[in-house]
């Protein structure tokens, strides 16, 4: 993660002229997170394609928006000086400890 957001700030730097303010960057991140979950209600849920929508690249799709997501999370990382390598392993062992037995108990997952 530290190379991704390493190559992000590259990128904002070079050819981005500046990061955009934080409050842009949580207000594209929920429309990137909107976008993946139109593309995901579409495949795996109810609603069904609008007569325009691309269909059949739409799980395609679904890679770019994950792509758009982290690309403005280590955005709104950087803008923080957050180290979100650092951050993510914290929280990995926290949710290693805290949910150790509890999915491995739940029986809606066991069946």
């Amino acid at each position: 993660m530290n190379k991704l957001q390493i190559e992000v700030d590259t990128w904002i730097k070079t050819y981005g002229i500046r990061y955009y303010s934080e409050l842009t960057n949580l207000g594209i991140l929920m429309e990137e997170v909107g976008e993946l979950a139109r593309y995901i209600t579409r495949i795996y849920g109810d609603q069904s394609f609008k007569i325009n929508e691309d269909a059949l690249n739409a799980k395609a799709k679904i890679s770019d928006e994950l792509a758009d997501i982290l690309f403005v999370t280590l955005c709104l990382s950087n803008q923080m000086n957050i180290n979100i390598e650092e951050v993510f392993k914290r929280k990995m062992e926290l949710r290693t400890i805290r949910d150790k037995e509890r999915h491995l108990n739940n029986p809606k997952l066991n069946s």
